[in-house]
This record gives C-alpha cells, structure tokens and sequence, in this order.
C-alpha cells in the first residue's frame, strides 16, 4: 500500500514470516500466522531515525533549556566519560524500548561514547537484547585521535557481533567526526572505505565544521550514498554541490538544530541540490523521542524561513514547497536508504521485511479521518500507536508493549541514573539544568 493514501481496506493483515500482505477477510489465514484486525486503520511503514545518541537516556529531558555550547559543556566534557559499559547498556536498552514504543522499527545508535571494547559489547548487547532494527554506529568521539578504529577493536566487533547476514536486526557502521585533514583521518576512513563499512559523521554545524570538512572528505573518495552527515547545516551552496555529486545522504535533526544552533534545517538546500533526506531525533537528552515531533518541526522550519523571506521581500508564499508526504517519506524511506536498507525495509511493499505501524483512528485527534498523510503528519502522536511489528514480529499491539520488556528497561535506568547522580556535584547538576537565559556568546 503507498503509505501516501494511508487507510488501510476493510482487511485483515496477514504476516508470513517476515512479509506482508493483505488478504480479504474470506480468506482462511494458516495455523501459524499471526492476524491482525485492522480495519479502518492506517497501516505505514515502520519509522526509522538516522541519528540518535541512545547513551545519553537515562540523562533524558535535563537539557531542555541547553544551546549545543551547553550540550558541549555538560554532556560532552564532564557526564561522558563517568558512563560505564553497564550505564551504556541500560541507555540503550531503554532507548530502544522507547523507539519501539513510538513507532521507529530501526534505531540508528551514534555511539560516540564507546570508551572502551566492554563500552561497545554493551551497547550492542542492548540493542540485541530488544526485538527491534538497529544500526550500531561505532565511535569514540572523546577519545584525542582515530586510533581506536584502526587498532583491532572495530574488526574484532566485526568478526565477533557481525555476520553480514541479510537478516541480523542489529548492523554496524561507523560514527566518526572527521573535522580535520589528519593523517590518522585519512587512514580511518581508508580502513572504512576497505571494509565496506558505512559512515556517518556530524557535519556543517555552526562553529565547528564547514565547508573544509566536505571537501576534505570528497578528495578522499569517502562521500558516496552510503555516508551520512549529520545536521549539515551551516555549509554553502559549493559545498551542497558536492554533497549532492557524491550521493551522500543527509541527516535532518530539526528539533536539536532549532534549539541547538547547528545551524538552520537544510531542507530547502536538500531540495535544490538533490540531495536525499532522512529525519533523526538526536538524543532525547535535549529532544523529543517521537518521530511525529520530528517530521513537523521538520514542516514548521522550512514553511516558516520561506514566508519570513517572502514578507521580508513584500510578498506573501502561494502555496508550500515541502508537503506533509515529504516529511513522511524522509521518516521511512529516506532512512531506509540513507542505511542501505531500503530494499528490505521502508515502504510497504510485497517481499520486503515487515517492519509496520498501525494507527488508530477513532482516538479524538484522529476523528474524522480526511486527508490520512496530513494527519499522521500533523495530528497524530505517540498514544496513536496501536501496533508495531518489526521483522514480521509483533512488539507492541493495542496501546501495550508485549516484545519489549519495559518493568526491566526501567528499573535498569533507575539504576543508572542513581549512580550518574551520585558522580555529579548537586551544584553542578543544578547550573546544567538551569543555564543562565539570554546570553550571546562573542
């Protein structure tokens, strides 16, 4: 079905295995099927997010107020590195039910925080350990270099967690912040390169990085549709050229970038070059958790920046560019293949993986239902979610979680939060949650 019409037949939803299919309700499902009454719902694509940093949950809702200066200070410098291979665990654990819960069937974990081989085993134990999709990206951004990814520690998770299969639910790639041209950058992107190994790297934020890192990694041949960068946002136009020429996708986090100041979301950048777009939520540390926030503040930048240009010009916009199905497209199949996967997952088509979310409708924000793309986009939410499946397994269904287990997810993150807490001065603790209002930084 094109998740663009979104109501789903007056049919049951018939699970085979791992595909999916709709079936009248004459039809007799086999013994060993799991079926599923959806009539009058709206069945889509499960959502998945390019870029979210899972460690830092059990710090979920302290940077509310935070600039990225801020983030950079407290999260980055200081809470970081107090994180052990179990806090990283009970992060991701409890990110994933999370993402379950809220309709995103594969999770991209940027995992900048990987200290140590035990940091790295962890999180991929927890992302194992939750039935959903995942991408495990392996970084090590508080380490001084990129030492750590040519040393042995990224073949020995290669050889030991991944097998290459077309069906593991968790796969890998790596999360490097090249910003400059080191040697030691040319080699890990190199060791990259020879593995056949995805990238995704934070790029065109305000301050840190710009136009030089895209070209110093296009002279290295690493741009190419399986790179992701990150927010970027702060680039010129040169530099979206050579995005677009290379094929490398771009990972819009509206929210962080609004709030943050990476820099503006570069949708209108995207469309104008070409380039291809998929939606992240950055780390539920600072930002929402649900891909539904995401693609209207996805909506609400790009439509705002073009009617305050058009009224500082005199004019008024005629109709908007970016339209609700976009946003939906960038959350399902864009993701899809910014991760390479877009042939078994995305869109609901026969033969791919069964990866699905099922809305209800006569929930008050639901009803009538009208115009279903616009819907999901603009009035549909978390508690809307009746029923994920990933892989053809059924992981949440009417409102309740039954493949994810959440008693644990909580009482794991309870437990690391103590412990943060108890490494963290009260005072500082209060000067991060309360950052002074209203200053520019020279």
């Amino acid at each position: 079905m094109d998740p663009r019409r979104g109501v789903l037949p007056d049919t049951d939803v018939l699970v085979r295995g791992a595909t999916i299919e709709s079936v009248g309700k004459q039809l007799r499902a086999p013994a060993h099927a799991t079926v599923i009454d959806a009539a009058g719902a709206l069945l889509l694509p499960g959502f998945v997010d390019t870029h979210r940093h899972l460690s830092e949950t059990a710090l979920r809702g302290v940077g509310a107020d935070w600039t990225l200066g801020n983030y950079f200070q407290w999260m980055v410098q200081k809470w970081g590195p107090l994180m052990r291979p179990e806090d990283i665990y009970a992060a991701d654990y409890m990110g994933m039910v999370d993402a379950v819960n809220d309709g995103v069937t594969t999770v991209t974990d940027w995992s900048y925080a990987m200290l140590t081989p035990e940091h790295a085993d962890a999180a991929v134990d927890a992302l194992t350990a939750v039935p959903g999709r995942a991408r495990f990206a392996y970084g090590n951004g508080l380490a001084p270099d990129f030492g750590w990814v040519v040393d042995g520690r990224v073949d020995r998770m290669l050889k030991n967690r991944f097998t290459g299969r077309r069906d593991q639910l968790v796969t890998m790639q790596l999360a490097m912040d090249v910003n400059s041209p080191t040697d030691d950058a040319r080699k890990a992107l190199e060791f990259a390169r020879d593995r056949d190994l995805p990238v995704t790297t934070h790029a065109g934020v305000f301050g840190f990085t710009g136009d030089a890192q895209i070209e110093f990694l296009a002279g290295t041949g690493s741009l190419s549709p399986s790179y992701t960068l990150v927010h970027a946002a702060a680039l010129t136009d040169d530099a979206y050229r050579i995005i677009a020429d290379s094929g490398a996708q771009i990972s819009i986090a509206a929210e962080s970038e609004l709030n943050g100041g990476q820099g503006y979301p570069p949708t209108a950048k995207a469309r104008r070059f070409g380039i291809p777009v998929s939606l992240s939520l950055d780390t539920v540390a600072w930002w929402s958790g649900d891909m539904f926030s995401m693609m209207r503040a996805t909506l609400n930048a790009d439509r705002g920046l073009a009617h305050l240009r058009a009224h500082e010009a005199g004019k008024a916009v005629e109709n908007n560019a970016l339209r609700a199905h976009d946003v939906l497209e960038y959350a399902t199949m864009g993701g899809a293949r910014a991760l390479g996967l877009d042939r078994l997952i995305g869109s609901i088509t026969p033969g791919k993986r069964a990866d699905l979310v099922m809305l209800r409708t006569d929930t008050p924000a639901m009803t009538p239902t009208s115009n279903p793309v616009g819907q999901v986009v603009f009035q549909a939410g978390r508690g809307d979610v009746d029923t994920v499946m990933v892989d053809g397994r059924v992981l949440k269904h009417r409102g309740t979680l039954v493949g994810a287990d959440l008693r644990r997810a909580r009482r794991l993150i309870e437990e690391s939060l103590e412990y943060l807490r108890s490494k963290i001065p009260d005072r500082e603790w209060e000067q991060a949650m309360n950052p002074p209002p209203g200053a520019t930084a020279r």
